[in-house]
């Protein structure tokens, strides 16, 4: 399946002229965004720790010389960059590329290993099955997964020690439930939402004054974390540290979801979510 980037034309909205700015762009993937920002005139620096997506980094460095850089690492080192930037884009959640190569072990649509890991680093997804309990397991599944009888799925799931994609899948006894386990397994071995407050965290020393953060979304728990941030960073009642009358340091962009016709043309966007927003100038 080709990779489609999702709310990129919203994106490249919000963002306005970046002609001659600096974006980073915090989830590579198959480099659909950084394209769009180096075809508009920015200058990029793109993070990404999937090792799968370097071959495609490194075409976009021939092609666009140093006005492209690509640090192979999880975007919560965005804190280690020395410079500020115009603009910080997440485009988070899985990429179609790594649910596409079975062997990965994301997809319970092929037998695989059941692996999951982003960086091809750490723990697979079976072996942190090994190690945690049924309490952790549990609150897994219901903090990612929404699964409503966690704790019994957990003690199944933990009887068996599934290896492999399918011998997982054939222990969930609800099939509405398959696809919601596996995104809190991915979720969990990857440390996704810790990866995210930590990457959020540095937005704010790394916007320059009227720069943008914007982060696209695709399921509650990630996007409840942007929203409550954005929502921290666009008011301050009540903060010791601002003086009266003091403007919020962020305001915030108008949400946006895609249109019917982009979902039609490419469904995996009907979950997702843009929020936004500037940098007080």
């Amino acid at each position: 399946m080709k990779h489609i980037p999702v709310l990129l034309d919203a994106v490249m909205a919000a963002m306005g002229d970046i002609r001659g700015r600096s974006v980073v762009d915090c989830t590579f993937g198959a480099g659909g965004y950084s394209r769009a920002f180096l075809d508009a005139g920015a200058n990029v620096v793109a993070f990404d720790r999937d090792p799968n997506v370097i071959a495609d980094a490194e075409n976009l460095c021939k092609e666009y010389g140093n006005r492209f850089r690509f640090i192979p690492e999880t975007f919560s080192h965005l804190g280690d960059l020395d410079e500020s930037f115009d603009a910080i884009v997440f485009d988070l959640g899985i990429s179609s590329m790594q649910i596409d190569i079975p062997e990965r072990g994301f997809s319970f649509r092929a037998d695989a290993p059941l692996d999951m890991r982003m960086s091809g680093t750490g723990l697979t997804a079976a072996e942190m099955l090994q190690k945690i309990s049924a309490n952790e397991l549990t609150r897994i599944l219901r903090e990612y997964g929404d699964i409503k009888k966690a704790n019994v799925l957990a003690r199944a799931i933990l009887g068996k020690m599934p290896k492999t994609t399918f011998e997982l899948r054939d222990l969930i006894f609800n099939p509405r439930d398959v696809a919601p386990v596996f995104q809190a397994l991915r979720i969990a071995v990857n440390d996704e939402m810790g990866e995210l407050e930590r990457a959020l965290a540095n937005v704010p020393s790394r916007l320059k004054s009227c720069g943008k953060c914007i982060c696209v979304t695709f399921h509650s728990i990630e996007d409840r974390i942007v929203k409550n941030t954005f929502r921290d960073w666009t008011t301050t009642p009540g903060d010791p540290h601002l003086p009266n009358n003091r403007p919020a340091p962020f305001i915030q962009m108008r949400a946006t979801v895609p249109s019917a016709d982009e979902i039609s043309a490419n469904p995996r966007a009907r979950s997702a979510h843009m929020r936004g927003v500037i940098k007080s100038c």
